[in-house]
C-alpha cells in the first residue's frame, strides 16, 4: 500500500510548475524531496492536499489503491493525508486545545468529551516535551518559528494520519527545536506510516534517516537515491543536476 503520484502535472495561475511527475511513497518509508528554490516542491505538496489555487492538469493521485485526484482537501485528510505547512497561519481567539479537538472530531466523525480529549492532548505534549501551557495559547499567534513547527508536529501526533507530508518543517529551527521536531517525526514513524519530507538542507537528516532521497529540479524528479545523495547535495549543491 502506498501514496502514488502517476504522471502528475500542476498549474498555478495558468503556468505549469509540475511536469508529469511520478512518485511512490510506500508505507513504512521516509522519502525526502530536496531541490533549490522555485523547483516546485511546495507546489507539489499543496496540489497533493487539494489546495484550490493549484490546478491538477494531468495524472492521478492514488492513496492505498483509491483515486483521490478529485477529492476535496477535507476528504483527503479523512482518507489519511496530513500536511505540515511551511508557513502555518495564525488563528486569533482559538486555543490550540480547542482547535485540535475540533479537527480531531472532524476526522473521527463524532464529538469528543473535552476533559478526556484534554488528557489525551496532555499526554502527546508530554511525549513531545511541550510545555502544558502551550495548549491554552491561540493557534500560532505570537509564536516563534520553532513554536509553530512544534505545533505542527503536535497536530501530527494527535491526528495520527497514514501519510505525513512535511513541508520544510526544519526551516528556521535552532538546534534544540530541531531535535524536538525530529523526535516527533521519529515517534510517528512506523511500518504502517509513510512520511514525505521536503527540505533544503541535510541537517534534519542527521536526526531523521531517510529511506529514499529525491532531487527535484524544474518541476520533476531528476534523481533518486539513498541518504548519501543528500550529503552529496550538501557538499556540491544542485548545479550538477
Amino acid at each position: 500500500m502506498s501514496l502514488f503520484l502517476r504522471t502528475v502535472s500542476v498549474e498555478v495561475e495558468g503556468k505549469e510548475i509540475i511536469h508529469g511527475l511520478s512518485l511512490e511513497l510506500p508505507k513504512g518509508q521516509v522519502h525526502v524531496i530536496m531541490g533549490p528554490n522555485g523547483s516546485g516542491k511546495s507546489t507539489l505538496v499543496n496540489a497533493l492536499m487539494g489546495h484550490p489555487s493549484y490546478t491538477l492538469t494531468g495524472g492521478q493521485i492514488m492513496l492505498d489503491g483509491e483515486d483521490i485526484t478529485q477529492r476535496a482537501p477535507d476528504e483527503r485528510s479523512k482518507a489519511g493525508l496530513f500536511l505540515s505547512m511551511q508557513y502555518p497561519p495564525e488563528i486569533a481567539g482559538v486555543t490550540i486545545s480547542n482547535f485540535l479537538r475540533m479537527v480531531y472530531e472532524a476526522k473521527m466523525g463524532e464529538k469528543q468529551n473535552p476533559v478526556v480529549f484534554y488528557r489525551f492532548l496532555q499526554e502527546k505534549m508530554e511525549e513531545l516535551q511541550i510545555d502544558p501551557t502551550f495548549a491554552k495559547r491561540y493557534v500560532n499567534q505570537g509564536f516563534s518559528g520553532g513554536e509553530k513547527k512544534r505545533a505542527e508536529i503536535l497536530q501530527l501526533a494527535v491526528l495520527d494520519p497514514t501519510y505525513a507530508i512535511l513541508d520544510e518543517t526544519d526551516s528556521g529551527l535552532d538546534v534544540d527545536a530541531l531535535k524536538v521536531v525530529s523526535e516527533g517525526i521519529n515517534r510517528f514513524r512506523s511500518e504502517e506510516k509513510g512520511i514525505l519530507l521536503i527540505t533544503h538542507y541535510n541537517r534534519i537528516l542527521e536526526y531523521v534517516t531517510p529511506d529514499v532521497v529525491h532531487i527535484m529540479i524544474d518541476g520533476n524528479i531528476v534523481k533518486s537515491g539513498g541518504a548519501e545523495l543528500a550529503k552529496d547535495i550538501e557538499e556540491k549543491g544542485y548545479e550538477g543536476y
